[in-house]
């Protein structure tokens, strides 16, 4: 009778084990497509595609939509990083429109993915500026910086979390590094656009 009530108890575990390990299966593979569309929605926002850039962000939160009915409560963290991407590529296609950030409600991820999410942002912000320098935008390239300090000096108190943000400090260390450098860009920018201006009164060409 005991053999009996502990065999059925294992089919149960069994059964519920192996619904998990296919779930945990479905999410691994399909959530790769979240990652590759968000990805390509980056790309098309930096080479000014918004069309296309905003069609794929679109059809990677549907496909996000679909995948978390397929993840219980243990599932989720498997779709941290997709996420993740779609809170970068949403957000940055925001910083380019000039709308606001979305709000983590707003994208319906966990927190953790738009923390980190907006992390990774920073890279892509200080990419931005320096294309807008290359092309001398010097206004946009100075208002996008400042959007990404101040994004920084938001996330910065993150760091405190790092055991719980998955790598969240290292991150943080990075993006120090890469404002610092696009500040520096900025700097000069703002310096040898000064001189030109200079110069330009100077022969009697303003």
């Amino acid at each position: 009778m005991t053999s009996q009530n502990f065999k059925s108890s294992l089919n149960k575990v069994t059964k519920s084990l192996s619904a998990s390990q296919d779930s945990r299966e479905y999410l691994i593979k399909n959530t790769r497509d979240v990652i590759i569309l968000c990805s390509r929605s980056i790309i098309s926002a930096h080479k000014g595609d918004l069309v296309s850039a905003k069609k794929m962000a679109q059809k990677a939160k549907s496909l996000l939509i679909t995948y978390r009915k397929k993840a219980n409560s243990e599932l989720k963290r498997y779709l941290v990083t997709s996420e993740q991407e779609l809170v970068e590529a949403t957000s940055f296609l925001a910083i380019i429109e000039k709308k606001p950030i979305p709000s983590v409600e707003s994208l319906k991820v966990s927190d953790e993915a738009y923390v980190l999410g907006l992390m990774d942002l920073i890279g892509e912000l200080k990419r931005y500026v320096f294309d807008n320098i290359r092309v001398g935008k010097s206004k946009e390239a100075l208002h996008i910086f400042e959007i990404m300090e101040d994004l920084y000096l938001q996330l910065y108190p993150f760091a405190s979390y790092d055991k719980i943000l998955k790598e969240a400090r290292k991150k943080l260390d990075v993006n120090r590094k890469l404002v610092e450098d696009t500040r520096s860009a900025i700097t000069e920018e703002v310096r040898r656009t000064h001189l030109i201006r200079s110069l330009n009164k100077i022969n009697g060409n303003s």
